[in-house]
């Protein structure tokens, strides 16, 4: 009998790697008998031509639509709105904030004094003009992203982005004076990453010659940059590979109030997995931690990290999703054996969120059954952690705005569907958390209820969704219905205040609906693992499950039935375009992933084979081919028309895959929409004007197909 099944399992896999082999042929022909590919060429004249021409046959469709101008200025006064919480960063002992609205369509970085923050109309002194800087330097720029030197935080490095794009120029930033430093740091444009050891050195890493990047385009070499050095003379500290995965080689710099400090490489190896390298004087040591895990902070001398896989070490096992903390000077003394102590282990229907430390507590957010939960952990003498639970409200998520690390001031922001966001100061370890904003109403949401729903999937397995509709909603299938998900690299998608999606939808009539489907980090990282690679199509028919469930309560029908999805999740609705192109009135496929049989090729695609499978196995190559929708698009299925935007500065899913699909639609003969804006990075647009007007076309898109 043992001779005879293997013999019958020896037959059977040879026949799935001769499918797979036929697979894998049939996409390399595909692949080199692509008509489109000058499509991928991003700035060539050809492509931008063609872009311009169906920008300009979409505005002429949605823009000539009577409810255009109306939707649009209600999306603009949303967007340039005044009367927004200002979200707190504290720095230097002050309340720092970026900020936009109409008359700083880029944004101001500003700041105020903690007292004045907690007043109803805090007095702002302006830190940085981005609106001023981008005229002065003729340069459309977008802050990316903020990181100062402690403990003085006196000096920050700003990283600005031309147009919305991934790559950044870096540039050293005197807070006390409001001015870029003379003489002080900056790193040209490029995918890179910095770090403060001091107030006189920077870990970079970036593309240091010509060539020196993954295949994904992020850096794998790090050095130490001393201040007036030229970059050729930074010291080499560590150098992974080109054939690293992942989003590049980065320096992590943690401290706490007492004073200790950790320099931390972290190499990804793969999307989700990474080696952590502790740095001691001239040594670099790589510690002993499973390979998915996230450092989240330093306190007590304590690296807190959450745990992405199970982890066995110090004679116990560590459960996948947890929180766990471990000393410091230990990892020093012997990286390769580390003794954590567990601080959160999710139940069934739990998972971690964040955390972030103050002086002396860490706070954390979960979620329970997809609602939010705060705690504050604090650091016990005999190694343990006492755990307070915060009250705040039910039904929404909580999130971390910061926290101080030189003190025990922290910020919360909570939100739900039809809750305006707040933000809570938390202030001292055992105090109770106080709402000290709260956004006021966007939109009329007094008609409204929420609703938690469940579907059943293919394999049996249960998916809660968000209903957001009207209390005196019909169920006789006339409900105009959006429907959004991600699914994907373990986001979670939880409820949020929208005040576009309020005003532009949800007051008209609309329905919207959140599916919390696998391939996000809703119940943690098992969540998130059900869906990769050839086991992906769950994750599309979590999303179906759930339509069907709409159609089956009579919430809505086919007819007033649309979905939405951006970046992973546009490839979601792409997906469900074509294996379900009866469902739905309107897909809405923003900055979208769509030709799955190249795209390792485009952008930074190779960092996401972690996520989708590679075309270089035989078997994933089979997979990515049934369910790419470039590569399976019909001439004679009936498609509803689509919405399908992009961006052309999107250097991270890169607007390729919509142009490619938009192109081969119009070959076979079907109608579509297509709109790509110039600048904006992977978003809806580089400023609040830019967004506004993505925003209105696609609720003029809606409205068109669902409401009329």
């Amino acid at each position: 009998m043992r001779f005879s099944w293997y013999g019958c399992f020896r037959s059977l896999i040879a026949a799935v790697a001769a499918v797979a082999a036929i697979a894998a042929g049939s996409a390399a022909r595909a692949q080199t008998q692509d008509p489109y590919l000058w499509l991928e060429d991003v700035d060539g004249e050809r492509a931008m031509s063609w872009v311009r021409a169906e920008n300009a046959k979409t505005v002429a469709v949605l823009e000539a639509d009577a409810r255009y101008e109306t939707l649009h200025n209600e999306a603009l006064t949303i967007a340039e709105s005044k009367d927004r919480i200002p979200m707190p960063h504290l720095l230097r002992g002050a309340v720092f904030n970026f900020w936009q609205d109409a008359d700083h369509v880029r944004g101001i970085w500003r700041r105020t004094t903690l007292d004045s923050y907690r007043s109803p109309a805090p007095q702002w002194t302006t830190v940085l003009d981005l609106d001023a800087l981008a005229a002065t330097e003729k340069a459309n720029w977008f802050l990316k992203d903020i990181d100062c030197v402690e403990p003085s935080e006196r000096l920050c490095l700003l990283s600005l982005s031309d147009g919305g794009e991934d790559a950044v120029t870096v540039r050293e930033f005197d807070v006390p004076s409001a001015h870029f430093r003379p003489g002080g740091f900056v790193l040209p444009r490029g995918k890179q990453r910095a770090a403060w050891e001091n107030d006189g050195t920077l870990w970079v890493s970036r593309e240091w010659q010509p060539g020196e990047l993954t295949a994904s385009g992020y850096p794998f070499i790090l050095k130490r940059l001393k201040r007036g050095q030229p970059l050729s003379a930074a010291a080499e500290v560590f150098r992974g590979t080109k054939d690293d995965g992942g989003y590049g080689v980065s320096p992590i710099v943690l401290r706490d109030a007492a004073g200790h400090q950790a320099i931390l490489i972290q190499r990804p190896l793969t999307t989700f997995e990474s080696e952590y390298y502790l740095v001691s004087g001239a040594r670099v040591a790589k510690l002993a931690l499973p390979k998915k895990a996230q450092i989240h902070g330093l306190i007590d001398n304590q690296i807190v990290i959450s745990l992405a896989q199970d982890w066995s070490t110090a004679g116990a096992t560590f459960a996948q999703g947890s929180l766990v903390a471990f000393n410091l000077g230990q990892a020093r003394h012997d990286p390769e054996h580390l003794r954590p102590v567990v601080l959160f282990a999710p139940g069934p229907r739990e998972s971690f969120a964040a955390a972030d430390a103050t002086r002396d507590a860490l706070v954390v957010t979960t979620f329970d059954n997809v609602r939010g939960r705060a705690f504050v952990y604090r650091p016990q003498p005999d190694g343990s952690w006492q755990r307070n639970a915060l009250d705040l409200p039910d039904n929404t998520t909580i999130g971390i705005a910061d926290a101080d690390r030189h003190s025990d001031n922290a910020f919360l922001s909570v939100a739900g569907f039809l809750q305006p966001t707040s933000v809570w100061w938390l202030h001292g370890v055992g105090a109770a958390p106080t709402r000290i904003k709260t956004l006021p109403p966007q939109f009329d949401a007094s008609h409204d209820v929420v609703d938690q729903w469940q579907a059943t999937s293919s394999d049996g397995t249960v998916i809660p969704y968000f209903v957001v509709h009207p209390a005196a909603m019909k169920l006789d299938g006339s409900n105009p219905t959006i429907l959004y998900a991600y699914g994907g690299f373990q986001q979670s998608i939880t409820s949020f205040y929208s005040g576009s999606v309020g005003k532009l939808w949800l007051e008209r009539g609309g329905v919207f609906v959140v599916a919390n489907i696998r391939g996000g980090g809703e119940f943690g990282p098992a969540w998130h693992e059900a869906g990769l690679k050839t086991h992906r199509q769950l994750i599309y028919d979590d999303f179906a499950a759930v339509a069907r469930d709409l159609m089956t309560r009579n919430v809505t029908s086919p007819r007033r039935l649309g979905i939405e999805g951006g970046s992973n999740g546009g490839l979601l609705v792409g997906v469900e375009f074509i294996q379900h192109p009866d469902w739905w009135n309107a897909v809405d496929i923003q900055v979208p992933l769509l030709d799955m049989q190249r795209f390792e090729k485009i952008a930074a695609g190779t960092s996401w084979v972690g996520e989708y499978g590679s075309v270089e196995i035989p078997e994933e190559a089979a997979f990515l081919a049934r369910i790419s929708p470039y590569a399976n698009l019909q001439r004679d299925v009936r498609y509803p028309e689509p919405f399908i935007w992009t961006t052309t500065k999107d250097d991270r899913v890169g607007p390729q895959h919509a142009r490619k699909f938009a192109a081969r639609l119009g070959e076979y003969g079907h109608a579509y929409l297509y709109y790509e804006v110039i600048e904006g990075g992977h978003a809806s647009g580089a400023n609040l004007k830019e967004r506004a007007h993505t925003t209105a076309l696609e609720m003029t898109y809606f409205t068109r197909k669902l409401m009329d």
